[in-house]
């Protein structure tokens, strides 16, 4: 049976997704991918990131086209009653609704969870807010680089080096880490209801998201303070925790259990190292381990990328080269998994994509089931014509 053929582990259920930008379409895009019928609702002037250039034809870029596959677009204005009229159409049979519509704004709408509910007893609801409704950040509007800002992850730079200024990380991390734990929160949402035929409505904040997700290790020697305040991951914030540089390159070589720090020094012939309390014992190589990382940077001069990844690879030494990006379509690994598929898309014509990086075995995630929609272009489909 091809992977067109078998049965999609979310088949069978309706999304009603009311997020833009990037933390809910990822979210619901990964449910979509697992066979979730998506229906986006947008306004309009349609999701703010159908404007994000580049793109080859207006409101359709790049970002929009890697958030929103596998979804069926509608437009509906919820400022007017007609609008907020067919989005409970939609909802009566509905199995979620995903919103990033402040829960303020949804309550003066009368599109509520409680009242939802009382429309749709099984109607899952899911707020993909910037903050606790529980905390006074509740109203405040939020983005990825102000959730960067407040949660601690901008600051991370001068924890390693306390004369840096704050950064944030290259990439829309908080807006992804929220859509990821939006989907898997909407998964368990759904067994639970499986379980108990009992609907709930569910809250994912990327403060809180974010927050978690570094305090995870860095909360590190606070963990036991009665005033927390020991907090940052020793390994993870020396300045001497980067890739390396190799005679022609860079290179990130890691050895990590004791067992490996043998084999490391072994392989590059420092026997004398081998017996050292660095190797022999985890705690003091900890306590010394920008020392250790330096011993590893000045080493890594005396040999190619190539030799290096070849020698690691005899002693079964995690090591990686330092890719670029640009780089990646040309990955072996890449090429071999088929992570990058070429579509033909109905506007936008061929364009580059990636698959859903899980594997089910008895029922496949896919990427090419529904190509990202133009604005409106399921709504004679979903509402009717003449639906006015």
């Amino acid at each position: 049976m091809t992977a067109e053929n078998k049965p999609a582990i979310l088949q069978g259920v309706k999304i009603v997704d009311l997020t833009s930008v990037v933390f809910g379409p990822l979210a619901t895009q990964m449910l979509g991918d697992l066979g979730a019928d998506v229906i986006k609702v947008e306004g309009p002037e349609g999701d703010l990131l159908r404007q994000v250039q580049p793109s080859r034809n207006k409101l359709m870029g790049a970002a929009f086209l890697g958030a929103n596959r596998n979804k069926r677009s509608v437009v509906l204005d919820l400022k007017t009653q007609t609008g907020r009229d067919q989005l409970r159409k939609l909802l009566i049979d509905a199995d979620v609704m995903i919103s990033s519509i402040r829960p303020a704004a949804l309550a003066r709408l009368s599109l509520d969870p409680e009242t939802l509910r009382q429309e749709n007893p099984n109607l899952i609801t899911v707020s993909a807010t910037g903050f606790g409704q529980d905390g006074p950040y509740a109203a405040k509007p939020a983005f990825d680089d102000s959730v960067q800002s407040v949660s601690g992850l901008a600051s991370l730079a001068t924890l390693r080096d306390p004369e840096a200024p704050p950064a944030y990380a290259p990439t829309i991390l908080a807006d992804k880490l929220g859509g990821v734990t939006a989907a898997y929160a909407v998964m368990g949402a759904l067994l639970h209801r499986e379980r108990t035929g009992q609907a709930q409505h569910v809250e994912v904040p990327m403060f809180e998201t974010l927050a978690a997700f570094l305090l995870a290790e860095h909360m590190d020697g606070a963990t036991f303070e009665e005033t927390p305040h020991d907090f940052g991951y020793a390994r993870m914030l020396v300045p001497h925790r980067r890739p390396v540089q190799t005679a022609d390159g860079y290179i990130t070589i890691l050895p990590y259990t004791n067992v490996q720090w043998a084999r490391f020094f072994q392989a590059v012939g420092r026997d004398d190292m081998i017996d050292h309390v660095w190797v022999t014992d985890m705690d003091a190589r900890s306590r010394n381990i920008g020392a250790v990382y330096d011993m590893v940077a000045q080493i890594a001069l005396t040999r190619t990328t190539d030799d290096w990844l070849a020698l690691m690879e005899q002693a079964d030494i995690p090591a990686m080269p330092v890719r670029n990006l640009s780089d990646l379509p040309n990955d072996p690994h890449l090429a071999a998994t088929g992570f990058f598929q070429r579509i033909d898309h109905p506007s936008e014509g061929p364009i580059w994509t990636t698959r859903p990086p899980i594997r089910f075995s008895a029922t496949p995630a896919r990427h090419d089931h529904r190509p990202a929609p133009r604005l409106g272009e399921h709504s004679d489909e979903i509402l009717g014509p003449g639906r006015e």
